[in-house]
């Protein structure tokens, strides 16, 4: 009971401080209230913020403007010059403006100012007055020389709505000279082409973004300048620092001065309430504490000690009042956690495999060099004693053995080869119809095949995919030969290639003995043939392995069914190319 009156007492000073404190800081934020609005739509909206601000305040009064003295201070310190407009197009008023500006305007010229918003070298805001009787359009104008700069080098670089590739590096040693960079987006605001330091990996812009940042440039981090090609239809988006923030307006001196010691007080107060406030917030940051260094020590399953689970939690499981605010971060502290550990068991998953697959390497590496040291033996003690009959069939082994070795080094480098993507200038348009066709042709021609029956089944018309028919044509003899190899005599295969939407298939299905879910599962695993010695030189175990990554590295995926007494189907999905594509490819085939 003594503590709840404490805590009700501490609450309830702290609300009747906090609330007085705030009935003064309203009423000296009243008189800030105007000013800082104006302020912060000129900071984000300038010039037109600016021009806002003289049309609010500026008074005409039979034929004549008075313009407030700090406004043209201000125009003069950045550069711009001001013009009143009557309604038969005179200049009634002209603060800071040059000579080339005209004194008058005709229909057509407002017009086209209006348009596009630019007056020979200049960049206008434009503004109209509807309090009198007469309107008078007021023009600000301004030489923003990021958007002439960018003008001059559309006109000098572009190249078919694009940045000359023959003159990108000029053009990118004068982005680098003014500090911005260049986005060209085409008509749907995807970025085409990026040029210059700071760019990011921005890829596309929303429908009003270019527009609010020309809108509001002040809340963004660069100024840009637009310029739309007509021709090509694409947007040039030249992105530079800012310049600086506007200054406050002279009058509102004297209330800064007086608003200053009231926020000094309010500063000093909220400098305590923050330090008590910090020491009993901070406290969960201390588990956090805890945390990281448990996982700096590779102790993912324990998140929380009990001690801290008993701090941190109910009872009933829920967090106590003290921690929720930080609920989602104990939350996401948890599930990090669970993903971390998850992944350090994959990692020694995957850590076993290697020294399983190196295992068997050494095991089928040592079966061949045993045969082909124990013949060099029997060679070098007494080769006076072997017949010309018994030599060639020692030289057979040995080659055979030799051959076999060669074979498991080249598969091994070329799995490692296929770790990434093939390059770009090694795909072409390719018929795939007619590539599988060719490659089972092959082994029905082959006379030393004659373990089992293939038939093809493809389309008439081209599917084109954009691959490398060298490692296509290794993903077809891969897919065939397993097929032939775990299957008994006079097994049915059958291969066909169909058409999905966006994808093309080859399928490879056998009638043979099928599969357990053990050997489907590890079936693209490298070297899970395992370390059978009677297989003997029938492969390198890396047969599946190495199809996966041709697949993979077209972009593609392969899935694979199969029961046992049922059969096995094996289907790659390929990227289809685009329709463009085609042409090529059918004068490729």
């Amino acid at each position: 009971m003594k503590l709840r009156r404490r805590l009700a007492f501490h609450f309830a000073y702290q609300m009747i401080a906090l609330s007085a404190l705030m009935f003064c800081f309203l009423i000296v934020l009243l008189f800030f209230l105007v000013s800082f609005m104006n302020n912060e739509e000129m900071k984000r909206n300038f010039p037109a913020g600016v021009l806002s601000g003289i049309v609010t305040e500026t008074i005409a009064e039979q034929g004549a403007i008075q313009l407030e003295e700090h406004w043209k201070l201000l125009l003069e310190e950045r550069g711009m010059w001001l013009q009143v407009v009557d309604m038969e197009g005179k200049v009634i008023h002209a603060t800071n403006t040059p000579e080339d500006v005209p004194k008058e305007y005709t229909v057509s010229s407002l017009l086209a100012i209006q348009e596009e918003r630019r007056l020979g070298k200049y960049t206008l805001a434009w503004e109209m007055d509807l309090f009198y009787d007469k309107p008078l359009l007021f023009l600000m104008g301004r030489v923003d020389a990021a958007a002439n700069r960018l003008r001059e080098w559309a006109g000098a670089y572009e190249k078919d709505g694009l940045i000359d590739p023959q003159l990108r590096s000029d053009l990118e040693n004068k982005l680098a000279a003014s500090g911005g960079y260049l986005h060209i987006v085409d008509r749907d605001g995807r970025i085409v082409q990026t040029l210059g330091q700071g760019a990011g990996d921005k890829t596309a812009y929303h429908p009003l973004e270019i527009i609010a940042m020309q809108e509001q440039p002040g809340t963004y981090a660069t100024h840009i300048a637009v310029y739309l090609d007509k021709g090509s239809d694409n947007t040039w988006v030249y992105h530079t620092p800012h310049d600086g923030a506007l200054r406050k307006r002279p009058m509102m001196n004297e209330l800064l001065r007086a608003g200053l010691w009231t926020m000094l007080a309010v500063l000093l107060l909220s400098l305590g309430i923050a330090i008590w406030h910090g020491y009993r917030y901070s406290r969960p940051l201390l588990l956090f504490t805890g945390w990281f260094e448990r996982m700096g020590k590779g102790a993912y399953e324990e998140v929380l000690t009990p001690k801290d689970r008993k701090r941190v939690f109910r009872k009933n499981g829920k967090l106590r009042m003290r921690y929720r605010l930080y609920e989602e971060v104990i939350r996401s502290f948890y599930r990090m956690a669970e993903q971390l550990a998850e992944a350090e068991r994959e990692r020694a998953r995957l850590e076993r495999n290697r020294e399983e697959w190196m295992s068997g390497i050494s095991h089928d590496l040592r079966t061949p060099l045993s045969s082909i040291q124990g013949y060099g033996y029997m060679l070098e003690k007494a080769p006076q004693d072997w017949s010309p009959e018994e030599l060639r069939e020692m030289g057979t082994v040995i080659r055979e053995k030799g051959d076999y070795m060669l074979e498991l080094i080249d598969d091994f480098s070329l799995v490692f080869r296929l770790k990434s993507t093939i390059r770009p200038q090694e795909l072409v348009p390719l018929d795939l119809n007619e590539l599988v066709r060719r490659c089972v042709l092959k082994y029905v021609n082959d006379a030393t095949l004659n373990e089992a029956n293939l038939t093809y089944i493809g389309g008439e018309t081209p599917l084109v995919v954009s691959g490398n028919a060298k490692w296509l044509q290794r993903l077809m003899d891969n897919l065939i030969i397993n097929a032939v190899k775990h299957n008994p005599e006079g097994v049915q295969i059958e291969v066909r290639v169909e058409s999905r939407p966006g994808w093309a298939a080859i399928l490879v299905a056998d009638q043979g003995v099928g599969m357990d879910e053990e050997t489907k599962a590890n079936l693209f695993e490298r070297y899970y043939r395992g370390t059978n010695t009677e297989e003997g030189v029938d492969g390198s175990g890396l047969g599946m392995s190495i199809a996966k990554a041709i697949v993979e590295a077209h972009a593609g995926r392969v899935d694979v069914w199969s029961e046992v007494g049922r059969g096995t189907t094996i289907t790659v999905l390929l990227p289809e190319a685009r329709q463009e594509a085609s042409e090529p490819a059918a004068r490729h085939n």
